[in-house]
């Protein structure tokens, strides 16, 4: 019988799982993530940022955010024809869904409808589409619903008693909400957080007990390392050990059985042996490709030398239509470069 769907989770019962012993934790991690997954299948993403730069928040990891000096310059919407020739490009490289993000705090209606343009013509092309534009109430949810849009990346970056040390442009309960709004219109849901902030274990045990304790749990959870970058607060953070960052993908796996993990930014300061260690404590989603929009990412080549050597390979994805779409490049997007699914502060 398939360890169980949970949304019971208590902060002792998390805390507990991460104070087992580290094989302890793999071996109960990976006994789950086989029950629901493939153990040898990775999904492979890669980015695109529709609209990069200028965010009024203050999030202290975001490159993005106007009012640190990163080099990040501020850059419009792109045009219908500029994303559906990048979509297309994806598509020609194997590509199954294609999602956009763009550097808002809040969308305006206008931008909503822009956007809703944009995936028209992306779903045209026999795509399936996702979208980070930043908080949304329910009319936009449904706007975004009806052009098309399938997922939605919204993170809640941080525990709630962290969240303040990180952010103040906004509240916990905004994210919360927003995410209310998307299920509400019937999209699927990419939802994680950042660790290596600064914040302790307890705090990271916060941030995955609130996610398995929604009323769905994110299809996909993304969970990344912080990439410090000059200019902005956390720049100069003492890095997370390694193992415990392997820890936060295995208590994530446990927790939400069936969701994809995805190791996501951050790969670049990791070894492929803290890699091979994420995978098998239940990572099963990357980002690809040689840039995570605003800093850096493991090159193509790296990492498919890297699944070779551990016997890897792309998840083949089954639409519901029954179609097998085999050697998948997903577009994803997180474009401040820490995944925070904001393309800005999302």
């Amino acid at each position: 019988m398939a360890s169980p769907i949970r949304h019971d989770w208590t902060r002792a019962d998390v805390a507990a799982l991460f104070a087992l012993p580290f094989n302890e934790l793999l071996h109960r991690a990976h006994s789950v993530h086989r029950e629901y997954h493939d153990p040898n299948a990775v999904q492979v993403s890669t980015l695109l940022s529709i609209k990069t730069g200028g965010c009024p928040e203050d999030c202290a990891y975001c490159p993005q955010a106007a009012r640190y000096d990163t080099g990040v310059q501020a850059q419009k919407l792109m045009s219908v024809d500029a994303v559906v020739a990048r979509a297309q490009a994806a598509k020609n490289a194997g590509a199954s869904r294609f999602c956009m993000g763009a550097a808002w705090r809040s969308p305006k209606d206008r931008d909503v409808e822009k956007v809703a343009e944009i995936v028209r013509a992306v779903k045209g092309l026999g795509l399936e589409t996702c979208a980070t534009l930043g908080m949304l109430n329910g009319t936009q949810a449904a706007t975004l619903k009806q052009a098309g849009l399938d997922y939605y990346n919204h993170n809640l970056d941080t525990a709630p008693e962290f969240y303040g040390e990180i952010i103040h442009t906004r509240q916990y309960q905004d994210r919360l909400d927003t995410l209310e709004h998307v299920r509400e219109a019937g999209l699927k849901t990419c939802c994680g957080g950042i660790v290596g902030m600064g914040e302790t274990r307890e705090q990271r045990a916060g941030l995955l007990q609130t996610l398995a304790n929604l009323p769905e749990h994110p299809e996909s959870v993304p969970i990344n390392q912080l990439v410090q970058v000059e200019g902005t607060p956390l720049n100069g953070t003492e890095a997370i050990d390694p193992f415990d960052f392997v820890r936060t993908i295995a208590v994530a796996r446990i927790l939400m059985p069936a969701s994809m993990v995805r190791l996501s930014a951050g790969r670049q300061q990791m070894d492929d042996a803290v890699q091979a260690l994420c995978f098998f404590a239940g990572a099963n989603s990357i980002f690809y490709g040689e840039k995570l929009l605003t800093t850096g990412n493991p090159d193509v080549e790296h990492d498919r030398a890297l699944f070779k050597r551990l016997d890897l390979h792309p998840l083949e994805v089954v639409e519901e239509t029954d179609t097998v779409h085999a050697d998948i490049l997903e577009a994803e997007a997180g474009s401040c470069g820490n995944g925070c699914g904001c393309s800005a502060a999302a």
